[in-house]
């Protein structure tokens, strides 16, 4: 009955439109009272601490203030021109420029409304000038953020490593391979629509024109590359990586691009902190939550559900695809990790699933839950930068979302898409 209580307040207080935080944390001590006992309501405190208080959840602060220092410095418009050297001259062209930025961003933020933000503000209306349309631009952009939290450094695999124990460093492994069959899959159906619809291409760049984009392009490209190459080389662990990301921000700011200015770091800062509030604080709601739900032995219900259902490891990933997919649709993705994340890897792992095949396939699970309604961040975002309606995007996105979902199953039954990279560095066992 307790499980029934915390349904019901936590279904309440989404439809009423509650952050999803609070709607944690409400239908958590909802929960607690219905129980009764009064040590129950003593303990919140200390498990909300208990859930944001890791060494590794420092990465997460310091790798959104990278990201806005990035933006600041106007590196992102030195990425976008080395990608439209690149990609430019393919058929919708500028779509192609669109995906291909958000896969070099993707090393930068590791954040898909950062994403959505940096790139749509500036994409979206060269896109709209060059003759496509806006709901088509809006599409793409929203589509290709995806790929933030996918290619490392992302901030949701920090969540899901410091949940589940699982190697940080590994995870980052695991993820480029799918980020990249992502934005294959997108510049695809980017192609198509362009061919049908008649969207232009740009001249191809010349190599003098690409030589020269590449060289103001480098300074930003080489921040992935020394985050990367660091934490899988041994040199520091993911957190420390994100605080040289920020340092590494500032020298490129300051005395490379001269674009930063002192006065420019209060609202950073300002942002950095409100986002990380919001992030810190779902994950400690949610270890509340988490810690219900095994009192309660959900982890056992849950598991003998699924094995009600069928035993044959294949259905058993297409159904759980199936539940992510909807869960992603109405819980924000951090929350989604930190409650699921602990009663569905050890229900696969006892079917012989590697650890670091399902965090993934979660993963990518749930970021496409980020441009789907009704709760899709990245959808709001665009839809705040363009004034399109949510029908308008959602339906230019849907050809978009069904690529997406179509790398998603690839990655789920060929586990080598996820191991490859890993077993060269010797951290898949």
């Amino acid at each position: 009955m307790a499980l029934v209580v915390m349904t019901i307040v936590f279904g309440l207080s989404l439809i009423l439109g509650m952050p999803i935080a609070f709607c944690l944390g409400l239908s958590s001590l909802a929960t607690f009272i219905y129980i009764g006992n009064p040590l129950f309501l003593k303990i919140i405190p200390q498990m909300i601490f208990q859930g944001i208080s890791m060494f590794s959840l420092m990465a997460i602060p310091f790798f959104i203030l990278a990201g806005e220092i990035m933006n600041k410095s106007q590196i992102t418009d030195t990425i976008i021109n080395f990608a439209n050297v690149l990609v430019g001259h393919i058929k919708g062209g500028l779509a192609h420029v669109n995906i291909i930025s958000s896969i070099f961003f993707a090393g930068i933020t590791g954040a898909a409304v950062a994403d959505t933000a940096a790139l749509g503000t500036i994409l979206i209306p060269a896109m709209v000038h060059e003759g496509y349309d806006e709901d088509f631009s809006a599409a793409v952009t929203v589509s290709s953020s995806v790929i933030g939290p996918i290619i490392p450094p992302s901030i949701v695999m920090v969540i899901y490593g410091v949940t589940m124990k699982v190697s940080i460093a590994a995870l980052f492994a695991s993820g480029f391979v799918p980020g990249l069959l992502i934005g294959i899959a997108l510049m695809i159906v980017a192609y198509f629509i362009s061919k049908k619809k008649g969207y232009g291409y740009r001249k191809r760049a010349s190599f003098r024109e690409i030589l020269s984009k590449s060289r103001k392009a480098f300074w930003g490209l080489l921040m992935p590359i020394i985050i990367l190459g660091g934490i899988l080389s041994g040199v520091f662990t993911p957190t420390e990586a994100a605080a040289v990301a920020v340092v590494y921000g500032c020298f490129a700011g300051f005395f490379i691009f001269r674009t930063l200015k002192l006065s420019d770091f209060p609202g950073m800062l300002k942002r950095t902190a409100i986002t990380s509030s919001v992030v810190l604080l779902i994950i400690g709601n949610a270890k509340i939550m988490g810690w219900i739900l095994a009192y309660e032995h959900m982890p056992e219900i849950m598991a003998n559900l699924f094995l009600s259902i069928t035993n044959n490891p294949y259905l058993m990933l297409l159904l759980i695809n199936l539940l992510l997919l909807i869960v992603g649709m109405f819980m924000e993705i951090s929350a989604a990790i930190v409650l699921l994340a602990p009663i569905l890897a050890p229900l696969v792992t006892s079917f012989g699933i590697h650890p670091l095949h399902f965090a993934i396939v979660m993963l990518v699970n749930l970021n496409i839950g980020l441009i789907t309604p009704p709760l899709g961040q990245c959808l709001f975002t665009v839809c705040g930068i363009t004034n399109l309606s949510m029908e308008q995007v959602v339906k230019a996105t849907l050809p978009f979302i069904l690529a997406e979902i179509a790398v998603l199953i690839l990655i789920t039954y060929i586990p080598a898409l996820t191991a490859f990279i890993p077993q060269l560095l010797g951290y898949y066992k």
